[in-house]
């Protein structure tokens, strides 16, 4: 790989873009996907109203990431090319795709969503092979307790938005085309939670956790498995459109619900971590932008559950999407409050 200068670093206080986090997207993944949850749930005014606000800071955060990437290139590619950071970058492609689900499902603008989507898998092809040929040919690589996080399930969040967004609009992109392309990333983001899975379940149990590395992305564990939930569903009820997947129904039916079990047994356990991180190892509640990577993961519970009780017919259930929702909603309350106070000038 060539080598890229590194930008000079910033005066002190002289700009907050040159540290902006790669993964600051994941406030628009969060919001949108707690605005799908609220439309489910049949608050379409707050839904239409989040969807607003989450234009906006798509704007506003593309703007930042084009300002950092032209002024401090050199910081860019030291952070895509980190074991620690790179895979945050895929949240511009889950953001780019929970955006276009919001526009398709709550304001029926599959014209606009179905452009996100081509973006969205544009994005999906450039970033995921650059961060993994990135950590895979840098030298020296870091060990497992410090190289792999739960940001590394990005990689699944991001294919699997792929597959959910390129459901929804299928008529506006050609059927059979669009439900392949989802198929096959619905596929590949299974196998890949499978891959990064074992080395997380791995560094947990055999690798010293402290409690600042026991940081909030860990709830992607959950959450990747809840949109790879979402995306099954969504094939599933897309089966009547084309035969293939009509075929592969029982399939899907069987691996949706699996994922879905999946997801359910990772809650104890991660609420479990935050209360001995923050009530027995004593690190103090204050904003993080790593805190949307959990905001995302109950949003995204509430709306697969939901879809999957349709896809599957389950009988029973329902209350479950409503307490994931209103979990949510809170954290992403606290949450945005808690960056409002944070990056207001001389906030931190």
């Amino acid at each position: 790989m060539s080598e890229v200068r590194a930008a000079p670093e910033p005066r002190p206080g002289a700009s907050t873009v040159a540290s902006l986090s790669p993964g600051y997207f994941a406030v628009v993944m969060a919001t949108g996907i707690v605005s799908i949850a609220a439309d489910q749930q049949g608050f379409h005014g707050v839904a239409v109203a989040l969807l607003w606000l989450n234009l906006a800071l798509y704007v506003v955060l593309w703007a930042l990431t084009l300002v950092r990437l032209g002024r401090y290139p050199g910081r860019v590619w030291d952070d895509l090319t980190s074991h620690q950071k790179g895979a945050a970058f895929l949240t511009v492609v889950a953001g780019t795709n929970v955006l276009g689900s919001q526009l398709a499902l709550i304001v029926g603008r599959s014209g606009i969503a179905a452009i996100l989507w081509w973006i969205g898998l544009v994005l999906w092809s450039g970033l995921v092979y650059a961060f993994l040929a990135a950590v895979t040919f840098r030298e020296p690589k870091p060990d497992l307790g410090t190289g792999v996080s739960g940001v590394w399930l990005l990689l699944v969040v991001s294919t699997e938005s792929v597959a959910v967004l390129g459901v929804a609009v299928a008529p506006q992109i050609g059927v059979h085309g669009a439900l392949f392309v989802a198929l096959l990333a619905h596929l590949i983001g299974a196998m890949l939670y499978i891959v990064v899975i074992g080395l997380i379940f791995y560094r947990w149990v055999f690798f010293p956790m402290g409690a600042e590395q026991a940081t909030p992305p860990y709830w992607i564990n959950m959450g990747a498995l809840a949109i790879t939930t979402l995306a099954g569903s969504g094939l599933i009820l897309a089966a009547s459109s084309w035969g293939l997947l009509a075929e592969l129904t029982p399939f899907l039916k069987g691996t949706t619900l699996l994922f879905w079990a999946f997801a359910t047994w990772w809650i104890p356990l991660l609420v479990l971590m935050g209360i001995w991180r923050h009530g027995v190892k004593g690190v103090r509640l204050r904003y993080d932008p790593q805190f949307w990577a959990l905001v995302f993961p109950l949003g995204m519970y509430s709306v697969a559950t939901t879809k999957m009780i349709a896809a599957i017919a389950l009988p029973f259930g329902g209350w479950i999407p409503v307490v994931a929702f209103w979990a949510a909603t809170v954290a992403w309350t606290i949450t945005f409050l808690g960056m409002l106070v944070a990056e207001r000038p001389g906030g931190r």
